[in-house]
């Protein structure tokens, strides 16, 4: 019999509401456990930064009881909690050298000086900052400040830490590369990490587990995997990556696999997932790398190629498909590329088992 994980941050039916009426979270129940990468990933106003908030103690829950190590912390205020925070605009102090800067929360706990420096000297070598302990935090990029914030959540060695959007500010290119060194700085370390994003490549980067917030409510908590593959209505699979959207009205399921027919007749099959009964409309999710030109798959459909965009490594291939005029094919840039031609009409086709068959979203 497998051994149940204690949950070492848990919410316990939280909710939260700031005018007494609309709720921003509702009823929240999720285990972190110790040592996981989780990220709560969702649009703005889903409840995702106020539920770190609750946990880092600036906000108070309105309702229901948050768990840090299986000790309520609701009357904790938040410097006694012990959890490193890290923000997206760094939050340093501008006439603190980093040295100073990493020193302040040791001081704070009383840490004795020598053992200060040791610290600071030890966090600094992770984040691969030591040359620039005596520099102020005007003197370095973004990438660099961000790399101190981080180091400054550490230094104290906290079980768990927070990042709010910690990476919001950077460009593209040193984003992604902050992505991989916070994900190997939390293998190396071991810390339990609570992440909040609105960026579904950052969560599925760096993640454990993932929990999809809309409208306050977890919509799916599982593997990046999952998330992805295997999305549990139809938010997850619209918020997460691309996903091409047919609409059918179900003629029949049997055996797990809905059968439908689409506004153009044609009928298609996918995996029932959350789909209603015989009768009804449900939403026919299939992802732009699932779908192939001219291969004759268990499900095959006449398309109009409508747009080609190059894109490097591959040519993003807009079409019509039944009524979806924004249906994407990702066809890889090799020697095989296809000689496709805006206006031009031919097959695309997908398994089965790639469809899935969902709730219709208003």
């Amino acid at each position: 019999m497998k051994e149940k994980r204690e949950g070492f941050v848990v919410f316990e039916n939280v909710q939260k509401t700031y005018d007494g009426n609309e709720l921003v979270v509702k009823n929240l129940n999720l285990e972190i456990f110790k040592g996981e990468f989780l990220t709560m990933l969702g649009p703005s106003g889903s409840g995702k930064t106020t539920c770190l908030m609750m946990l880092a103690g600036f906000e108070s829950s309105t309702h229901g009881e948050i768990r840090l190590g299986s000790k309520p912390i609701g009357n904790i205020p938040p410097h006694k909690r012990g959890i490193g925070m890290v923000f997206q605009n760094y939050a340093l102090f501008p006439h603190m050298s980093v040295g100073e800067n990493l020193a302040f929360p040791l001081e704070v706990r009383k840490i004795g000086k020598s053992f200060r420096e040791e610290k600071i000297k030890r966090v600094l070598e992770i984040v691969k900052m030591t040359d620039f302990i005596n520099r102020r935090p005007a003197q370095l990029s973004g990438g660099q400040q961000q790399r101190i914030a981080l180091a400054r959540s550490l230094v104290f060695e906290p079980e768990l830490v927070l990042m709010d959007e910690p990476l919001g500010a950077l460009d593209k290119q040193l984003r992604e590369h902050m992505q991989y060194e916070i994900k190997h700085i939390h293998e190396q370390l071991g810390v339990t990490v609570v992440y909040v994003t609105h960026d579904q490549s950052e969560a599925l980067t760096m993640s454990d587990r993932v929990a999809v917030f809309n409208e306050g409510v977890v919509q799916q908590l599982d593997t990046p995997v999952n998330i992805y593959e295997k999305p549990l209505n139809s938010f997850v699979a619209q918020f997460i990556g691309e996903n091409n959207k047919l609409v059918g009205t179900i003629i029949k399921e049997s055996k797990g696999v809905v059968q439908a027919k689409l506004r153009n007749s044609k009928q298609i099959k996918g995996i029932r997932v959350n789909s209603g009964k015989e009768g009804t409309d449900a939403l026919f999710s299939i992802r732009p790398e699932r779908v192939f030109l001219d291969k004759k798959n268990s499900e095959s459909i006449e398309a109009q190629v409508l747009e080609l965009i190059y894109l490097g490594d591959h040519v993003r291939c807009r079409m019509k498909v039944a009524d979806n005029e924004d249906f994407i094919l990702k066809i890889p840039n090799s020697s095989q590329t296809t000689s496709l031609r805006v206006g031009q009409k031919t097959q695309v086709s997908w398994r089965v088992e790639d469809c899935r068959a969902l709730d219709l979203a208003n």
